[in-house]
């Protein structure tokens, strides 16, 4: 049998970029660690990384340029392949840190041998252990454990917890060869089809870890108490204004956001929707929490800060990927709207998100989206009927706080002045 050091465990669950630029890199940078372990349900990539003798690289967009990082010694297993069942169930009680970077929260529970079952059967009750969440959901930890308790009585979660995560990092896996060649992107491994490049940024937050005993071994993430004004900064910062910047971008006809840095009006836009919008709501609403991002310097450092990295010619950022989705993007409760409504709750008037709606709503226009609801043909025919009628179809009646009407009415007072503005845009 395998004998090992003093060192840690380090488990991940999922293969994207988010778990090998994130977690398995800063797991592996940390030099905590002796053994890293990945489950994944693609056999071609547990192939593939097998085949080339257990090491895959990771490509990261600095300011200035591209480095490129090999990770060795992982272990990889399949939880759909009962070959792989001993050797996972081993894994995980002897892991210390975990994480999750899954689709969705609805892959917790998905399959025969679903993560939760496969942790509710093999976690380890005397030693301390924690797993990340990062689906990017706010509750994503708590329904994971939630999940987890379905398949045992609780006596193996004595030492466990599951943690709540915000991630800041940009990136993604790349497909194209084009663009591997250009950037001069390494392929995950001499066999896969795939790039994985993302940024530098590592300064992600978790919610507090209290267990008897336990010290992280990825030492870089930082812990808070509470995570709700982090999220939100995220949410109504980093996520509402770079979803406006893709709609402006694609209006522009841009290919990628790089391309922000050549237009001095949507930069623009960029840094006082962040600063003179989602900041003056979320320094009012957070004023006495004593953290250095909830003051002036502290948010106009993070947003000038983001619009560069946004904007990073070496993360080759596809505006295609920022728009995708949008009738999402432009939900009720999603970022945008979110944005706008927290903002009138703190008497901040958000003028320039109310355009990112109606920059919204050009993109499916123009991308003849269906929505189940005819809209017109060019988005120079938008005026305040249809662009009423377009959102409320969007929401499908599912507003619940009264403020429905105020918002319609707060995106169709800008609608002139956007069509103005884009109209001249589009003709330059």
């Amino acid at each position: 049998m395998r004998q090992y050091s003093g060192k840690k465990t380090f488990l991940g669950i999922g293969f994207g970029a988010v778990q090998t630029g994130l977690m398995l890199y800063e797991a592996f940078k940390s030099n905590n660690f002796e053994r890293y372990v990945i489950f994944e349900v693609n056999q071609d990539i547990v192939n593939s990384v097998r085949n080339s003798d257990n090491k895959i690289l990771v490509n990261t967009a600095t300011r200035n340029g591209i480095f490129k990082t090999l990770i060795t010694n992982i272990e990889i297993y399949n939880p759909g392949d009962p070959n792989d069942y001993q050797a996972i169930s081993s894994a995980i009680g002897q892991a210390d840190e975990m994480a999750t970077a899954l689709p969705s929260v609805d892959f917790y529970d998905a399959g025969k041998n679903s993560i939760a079952r496969l942790l509710a059967e093999n976690l380890n009750p005397h030693k301390p252990q924690v797993i990340y969440t990062a689906e990017n959901n706010n509750y994503a930890a708590e329904i994971l454990l939630e999940k987890i308790k379905n398949y045992t009585d609780g006596s193996k979660l004595k030492q466990f917890k599951t943690i709540n995560t915000v991630i800041g990092k940009m990136g993604g896996v790349i497909f194209d060869k084009g663009t591997v060649e250009e950037l001069g992107l390494d392929w995950m491994t001499p066999y896969s089809k795939t790039a994985v490049l993302v940024e530098e940024f590592n300064n992600i937050i978790i919610s507090k870890i209290e267990l008897t005993d336990f010290k992280r071994g990825i030492e870089v993430f930082q812990e808070k108490e509470d995570l709700l004004p982090f999220e939100e900064a995220k949410l109504f910062g980093h996520n509402a204004v770079h979803s406006m910047l893709g709609f402006f971008a694609s209006l522009r006809g841009y290919t990628f956001m790089s391309e922000l840095r050549n237009d001095p009006q949507l930069y623009q836009y960029g840094l006082d929707a962040f600063i003179n919008e989602s900041g003056k709501f979320l320094l009012k609403k957070y004023e006495n929490l004593n953290d250095p991002l909830f003051t002036k310097d502290g948010f106009n450092f993070y947003a000038v800060d983001l619009l560069e990295r946004m904007t990073n010619p070496y993360l080759r950022d596809e505006v295609q990927r920022i728009c995708r989705d949008p009738l999402r993007k432009l939900g009720y409760d999603d970022r945008i709207f979110g944005t706008i409504r927290e903002a009138l709750k703190e008497n901040v008037y958000p003028k320039i998100f109310a355009k990112a709606v109606l920059g919204g709503i050009c993109y499916v226009i123009n991308n003849k989206i269906d929505i189940g609801y005819s809209y017109p043909d060019a988005f120079q025919d938008l005026e305040t009927e249809n662009v009423k009628a377009i959102l409320k179809h969007i929401w499908k009646n599912e507003t619940d706080d009264g403020k429905e009407e105020e918002c319609l009415n707060l995106v169709c007072a800008e609608l002139d002045e956007f069509l103005n503005e884009f109209i001249t845009i589009n003709k330059n």
